[in-house]
């Protein structure tokens, strides 16, 4: 099953999709549907994510002061180095 609804964009976004899409034999329908379904699989990882770390901030599960050490002077070493 599929849902059907308007979106509203730019001209300046229509045009540069109407392009990407002429460019790639495929309708603007059908590019706009793909950045959709792109956009909201990238979302739903990103707030998994994030729930994920809530819930482990909630256990009390933090990194120790010696491993945010650790890895701050493995950044602070690479650049001074550079």
């Amino acid at each position: 099953m599929t849902a059907a609804f308007t979106v509203r964009v730019s001209d300046e976004t229509a045009s540069k999709l109407n392009r990407i899409a002429e460019k790639l034999d495929r309708s603007r329908a059908y590019m706009a549907a793909e950045a959709i379904e792109a956009f909201v699989e990238q979302q739903e990882w990103q707030l998994a994510e994030i729930e994920a770390g809530l819930a482990e901030a909630d256990r009390g599960e933090f990194a120790s002061a010696e491993d945010v050490a650790m890895v701050i002077g493995k950044y602070v070493k690479a650049t001074c180095q550079s």
